[in-house]
């Protein structure tokens, strides 16, 4: 089946956080969580080694609207249910539909972080990709040296099933790093 033809819920919650894809309109908030983390995405990101424009973001929330609609990329965005202020950025990444697996990233807004917002998002990000889509497989990597990332798969019980050494170079492409992959699998069938 051609991936544009599955249906599944667009939006969902978690206990705090109401998860969705990204709208038209969302690049404003977007580009302010940005801005205000830069610091801290900048070792990581390699959207943060440039300056964006406003502008620039909601063009690529659109094309990340798209993208979900076409099934292409699940980018999903995190926002406290109570107040409606964008605490995350998330999503299922590298998708195989075949598999079904997935890739889980995130980066959160420096503004709402050490409240569980992030691994209460993942959580309820891992739950969707094996409820919703079937996930036999879901996945996160993350750089060996940025320990905030791994502590959200090692706090959810994600495996860590190896380290690809020399795997990718650094953000500024100045040194290889090795890449932690973390997974959760679909054990039923």
């Amino acid at each position: 089946m051609n991936p544009i033809l599955l249906e599944f819920p667009h939006e969902f919650k978690t206990d705090r956080l109401l998860i969705r894809m990204p709208k038209p309109g969302d690049g404003k908030a977007v580009h302010s969580a940005i801005k205000a983390s830069i610091k801290e995405l900048k070792p990581w990101m390699p959207f943060a080694q440039n300056d964006q424009s406003e502008e620039e973001t909601e063009i690529n929330i659109r094309e990340s609207h798209v993208k979900f609609l076409k099934r292409e990329d699940l980018r999903l965005l995190v926002f406290l249910e109570e107040t409606g202020q964008l605490v995350c950025s998330s999503g299922l990444h590298r998708i195989d539909w075949d598999v079904p697996k997935f890739e889980i990233g995130y980066w959160a807004d420096t503004r709402f972080s050490g409240k569980g917002y992030t691994t209460e998002a993942v959580a309820g990000i891992t739950e969707f990709a094996f409820k919703e889509l079937s996930a036999k497989r879901v996945e996160i990597r993350c750089d060996s040296n940025n320990s905030k990332s791994m502590a959200i798969p090692e706090r959810l019980g994600f495996k860590l099933e190896g380290v690809l050494r020399n795997d990718d170079l650094s953000v500024e492409e100045k040194e290889l790093r090795d890449t932690c992959v973390y997974s959760k699998v679909d054990l039923k069938d």
